[in-house]
């Protein structure tokens, strides 16, 4: 029902907003520009969905392979002291435990190919200990805040955009982003953990978290003493060396299992063509949306009016040049990556205005296209609060990136 209201009041704002720049402000292209934005943005849902096609296959091909070889169940004993905690409800040593683990070790690494056909397999997994089909479980909406939150201890992705800009220091954003994105995660789980009424004083999970926070912050000290090329040499190889290292694991235990490999792969591989064709309708849904609202020029009232009221209360308004990463980050992806971009071309990716929104667009993840992908590939429909919860950590993580950029950059 929430998506509903954001979905309907993204046209409604994006008509409100043509009509006074047609009627009052002469502008009679908006409604050109609105129009052709929402056919580009269907088209572009279609072409992501298919982008994903072969992506899913993959992974969802493999996946099957590791389940068959007991690497899934490998994996859920491994990461069962936390997650038992974190997923009460999910049986231990059940395949959704180790599905789990391998998507928020894919998103910490930076890898969103992969990390994204992994939380399907995992919602998947989720949807058939659900009693209520159409309506989000507790496990469900942990394991999207844990998404949403988007901790990620290797930013590839921005240090790439901020290199093509032209940065002088790409890698200069990693640390700040470091934090931002740990405090957004740490935010979003104690505040589940609260609705949900798990126990912060578990000693285990009280170790895992102060563990966690402990590695976050020795992953920033030793990264802290490379030079930008190290770093960006080490966190390459890392991030797809491990990921190669699974695949060669999934093969290996299906050796030892001796179970047929190429026949699982077939069968997991055309569960995850139906996948991304189930995703479609969704992605159509939100984007248009997103797409219309953009072009109608909402984003730059908002922006205006933002600064005109910052600047009167006497604070510094040079962040506010992020907010449309920041107000686009939840909504899209590739959105809040042109937001960036723009950003870095207009300002200078040097500039102060630059590392903000680099900051802004690596402290959360895109929770909207993650509820609709997510829930909608197993039949979600009632979502309860995870659209507030998740949006609370998306918050924090933008204010946290905010704040970092002036600790490192001012």
């Amino acid at each position: 029902m929430v998506l509903n209201y954001i979905w309907v009041a993204l046209f409604v704002i994006a008509f409100i907003v043509a009509v006074c720049k047609s009627a009052f402000g002469g502008d009679l292209t908006v409604w050109t520009e609105i129009m052709n934005s929402s056919f580009t943005a269907s088209e572009n849902a279609f072409n992501i969905s298919l982008g994903l096609t072969g992506i899913l296959s993959l992974w969802m091909g493999l996946m099957k392979i590791g389940e068959e070889g007991g690497v899934v169940r490998f994996f859920g004993r491994l990461i069962s002291p936390l997650f038992s905690r974190l997923f009460p409800s999910v049986p231990k040593g059940h395949p959704a435990m180790g599905a789990l683990f391998m998507n928020v070790s894919a998103n910490m690494l930076g890898l969103d190919n992969a990390a994204t056909p992994l939380g399907l397999k995992a919602m998947k997994d989720l949807q058939e200990l659900n009693p209520k089909k159409d309506t989000a479980s507790d496990p469900m909406l942990m394991f999207l805040v844990l998404n949403a939150s988007g901790l990620c201890l290797v930013p590839i992705g921005v240090m790439m955009y901020r290199a093509q800009c032209g940065a002088t220091n790409p890698t200069d954003v990693f640390m700040p982003i470091l934090v931002a994105t740990a405090v957004a995660t740490l935010v979003g789980i104690i505040a589940l953990c609260l609705k949900q009424r798990i126990s912060l004083k578990d000693p285990v999970l009280l170790a895992w978290l102060l563990g966690i926070a402990g590695f976050v912050g020795g992953t920033v000290y030793g990264l802290s003493r490379l030079e930008k090329e190290q770093v960006e040499l080490y966190s390459s190889f890392f991030a797809n060396a491990l990921l190669f290292t699974v695949i060669i694991g999934f093969i290996c235990a299906g050796l030892r299992k001796r179970i047929n490999m190429f026949d699982a792969f077939i069968e997991g591989a055309k569960e995850g063509f139906k996948t991304a064709v189930m995703i479609i309708p969704y992605l159509v849904a939100f984007l248009v949306a997103i797409a219309m609202f953009r072009a109608s020029g909402a984003m730059d009232v908002i922006t205006a009016g933002l600064t005109s009221a910052v600047e009167s209360l006497g604070f510094d308004a040079e962040w506010v040049s992020s907010l449309p990463t920041m107000l686009m980050k939840p909504l899209s992806g590739s959105g809040s990556r042109g937001m960036m971009i723009d950003v870095m071309n207009t300002y200078g990716a040097d500039s102060f205005a630059g590392r903000v929104a680099s900051c802004v667009q690596g402290s959360t993840d895109t929770t909207f296209y993650i509820i609709a992908v997510y829930f909608g590939s197993v039949g979600i429909k009632k979502t309860r609060y995870a659209v507030p919860y998740a949006l609370l950590a998306d918050v924090v993580g933008s204010i946290a990136g905010v704040l970092m950029a002036y600790m490192f950059f001012k």
